[in-house]
């Protein structure tokens, strides 16, 4: 059997919408949906907080209020509920490891709320040896990809396979196509450093902009190859990669992004055009750990 698709719950309408997106897709790669709630909470909120018995009874309630709901609209996707006695960053990573996907809601509510895009839902995303996808909440209608196509971010290094096959993946699941987009811009003349100096050498006697098409291309080709099927769009565009991507996510039904696995920190830390998405793009967006 497949790997499960795990979601978190929290019982807020953001993590329902979240559970009903992963339902979606649970449906489409034909793969068993797990829905998690983890009721523990820090020392230092559990004390402001309910009783420890009425926070469980509450989070059981959720669990099974969810259950119901995606079981009367997905009726063919397996789903189960797991009540873990753990504070959720721990339990969502742990789950998650063993997991096709995490999906958390993009926002919480009170001290109960623990799947949000808060200090909770950075450390997941941080600490996620699995892709984590993040999906605001837009009414049930919004649940999968609807007609956009998956675009993801092809930034350095281009040889990052991870995130582009978790883009390619999903399109083939939802019969849409992907775009991938590279956003590139000339190295100012007062640049410093070894790596600005390389790129500046580079571009020097050569078209900056073919240069960067056929990074992108050896970046997609082997997936083209694999999922012949999906269809592709290929676009570099020029400017700062944030401005590029947030503009790409208008019209996308799922957004790509890549994260360093092993990223030396003092805290969780996501890239500065990861984290810009998840708070300013209105589609689901999904942050995939690869090998630098």
């Amino acid at each position: 059997m497949s790997h499960p698709i795990t979601a978190g719950v929290d019982g807020s309408p953001e993590s329902l919408a979240a559970a009903d997106w992963a339902a979606r897709e649970a449906q489409c790669r034909r793969a068993p949906l797990r829905l998690i709630h983890a009721w523990m909470l820090p020392p230092q909120t559990a004390r402001t907080a309910q009783a420890p018995e009425m926070r469980k009874l509450w989070a059981q309630e959720a669990l099974e209020y969810a259950k119901a709901r995606l079981l009367a609209d997905y009726s063919g996707v397996p789903v189960s509920t797991e009540l873990v006695s753990e504070t959720a960053v721990e339990a969502l990573v742990a789950r998650g490891a063993d997991s096709e996907m995490l999906v958390l809601g993009s926002h919480g509510r009170g001290a109960v709320g623990g799947f949000l895009l808060g200090s909770v839902g950075l450390h997941v995303l941080a600490l996620s040896t699995s892709p984590v996808v993040m999906v605001r909440r837009y009414g049930r209608k919004r649940a999968g990809l609807g007609t956009g196509d998956v675009v993801v971010g092809i930034q350095d290094p281009p040889e990052s396979a991870a995130p582009i096959e978790f883009a390619f993946a999903t399109a083939a699941a939802h019969g849409t196509g992907v775009r991938a987009v590279r956003a590139w811009a000339p190295v100012p003349v007062f640049a410093h450093g070894p790596r600005s100096r390389r790129l500046l050498d580079e571009t020097r006697g050569t078209d900056a902009g073919e240069r960067e098409r056929q990074r992108l291309a050896e970046a997609v080709g082997l997936w083209r190859e694999k999922y012949h099927d999906v269809p592709v769009t290929e676009r570099v565009e020029h400017g700062h990669a944030t401005e590029v991507l947030l503009g790409a996510a208008a019209q996308a039904g799922l957004m790509v992004v890549g994260r360093p696995a092993h990223r030396p920190a003092v805290g969780p830390r996501l890239g500065h055009v990861a984290h810009a998405l998840l708070h300013h793009a209105a589609c689901p967006i999904a942050v995939v750990p690869h090998d630098p």
